[in-house]
């Protein structure tokens, strides 16, 4: 904690006679006076979490505090269990550093009171002014690092890892599992400020449960990831237990926010050494992008359970000709009434063919399946006896899933 930046918060309280808080330009909380009297939920989560929610960030910046060069007073809203405050930007040469904030639910806070505020600001903004220099000079180089492990080449990487070791940002060299999650967006939305504050406070606040040295996160445009170092030990999570809590956070704090719909995460191998990272990240990703596509499989898609989308996965989209692999059924593709053909088709290729058990699990009778399976070979024109079109007939239907040609779950299967 800065003792400066405590020092001139105290005296400020106790100068205006009400507890006061600071936050810096993302409404992450610095520091905060003694606070005694009326206080809401939202200034009790801010000081408990030492962040501000999604849903109230987005709120005040809707009352227009980011643009505020004078202190301005907050309306109440009782949707957020939210009181009236008094909020005094910090600014050093017009660059917006932070707010001091009082919570003025009776109105009694005089133009005298804010007076006393306002001419602390100048010492507030040098303090804080330093204080945002350090921490974003140490959260840069520690985010040019991880980011230096995805990207960059063997040989650096290795420099990179060695110099994260040494300097105590991590505890060990690895096991090293990447966890990537991903925010989708809403139809017609683009992705704003305020969900990549949300997805940076969750890993963050993801980080600090794992423990700080036990993990590196890096934001990049609609996706975060988490590097999960050091071996599986007594007490530690497992990487799926850390993707776990990461998807729980995430749809937390998503939840009320108009530009997302969903979250999605995908989980890496693990690789034996942090310069080996990029492999688990390149994993993890694919992973998730395929969760984003294939919702069936969960919002939580590790690497290992992949299967057949593994090598689908690494197909770029030139690759994806569906016609390419089985022409047949690019032509039953095309046609919305062929969907309960198609879904009978890859249940009974899933089940390697057994028509025993696709009738079961589709709870159909043996005729109706086998006139299905009889109406794919005619539409097609395919032999399901042949093992060669078996195989080309399952890989373009993955193929059409992941690619969003197929999407099945609408189809009525039972017996008629």
């Amino acid at each position: 904690m800065n003792l400066e930046l405590q020092r001139i918060v105290d005296t400020v309280a106790a100068r205006v006679g009400r507890p006061a808080l600071i936050e810096d330009r993302r409404q992450r909380v610095v520091v905060y006076s003694e606070h005694t009297g009326v206080m809401d939920d939202v200034r009790r989560t801010s000081i408990l979490r030492r962040h501000t929610t999604p849903e109230v960030i987005a709120w005040f910046r809707d009352v227009g505090i980011m643009k505020a060069r004078e202190p301005v007073r907050t309306p109440p809203c009782p949707e957020l269990d939210l009181l009236p405050r008094l909020c005094v930007p910090i600014v050093h040469q017009d660059l917006l550093l932070g707010f001091v904030w009082f919570i003025d639910a009776d109105g009694r806070m005089t133009e005298a009171d804010i007076d006393v505020v306002t001419r602390a600001t100048g010492d507030l903004s040098l303090a804080l002014y330093r204080e945002n220099l350090l921490g974003e000079l140490a959260s840069q180089r520690e985010a040019e690092s991880a980011r230096t492990l995805l990207v960059d080449s063997p040989e650096t990487r290795e420099e990179v890892a060695r110099s994260l070791l040494t300097d105590g940002v991590v505890a060990a060299d690895g096991p090293v599992t990447a966890v990537v999650a991903r925010l989708v967006p809403a139809r017609g939305q683009v992705l704003d400020e305020v969900a990549r504050i949300a997805l940076e406070q969750v890993l963050v606040a993801t980080r600090r449960w794992l423990g700080v040295r036990e993990a590196l996160h890096l934001l990049r445009h609609d996706q975060g990831v988490l590097l999960v170092c050091g071996g599986q030990v007594a007490g530690r999570p497992s990487p799926e237990a850390v993707a776990a809590y990461l998807r729980e956070g995430l749809e937390n704090a998503v939840r009320n926010l108009g530009s997302v719909s969903g979250v999605v995460l995908g989980v890496g191998d693990a690789r034996p050494r942090l310069a080996d990272a990029v492999h688990s990240y390149d994993e993890a990703l694919h992973s998730a992008r395929v969760g984003e596509q294939l919702p069936a499989l969960g919002r939580v898609v590790a690497w290992a359970n992949l299967g057949i989308y593994r090598m689908l996965s690494r197909m770029d989209g030139r690759q994806l000709d569906i016609a390419g692999v089985h022409p047949g059924l690019e032509w039953l593709l095309r046609e919305d009434g062929n969907q309960v053909l198609l879904e009978t088709l890859e249940t009974y290729l899933d089940l390697a063919g057994n028509a025993h058990a696709t009738a079961e699990q589709l709870r159909l009778h043996r005729t109706t399946l086998y006139y299905r399976l009889h109406r794919v070979e005619q539409l097609a024109a395919t032999d399901l006896k042949d093992g060669n079109e078996r195989l080309c007939l399952h890989l373009a239907l993955k193929l059409a899933r992941l690619s969003g040609h197929y999407r099945p779950g609408n189809g009525h299967h039972g017996t008629d």
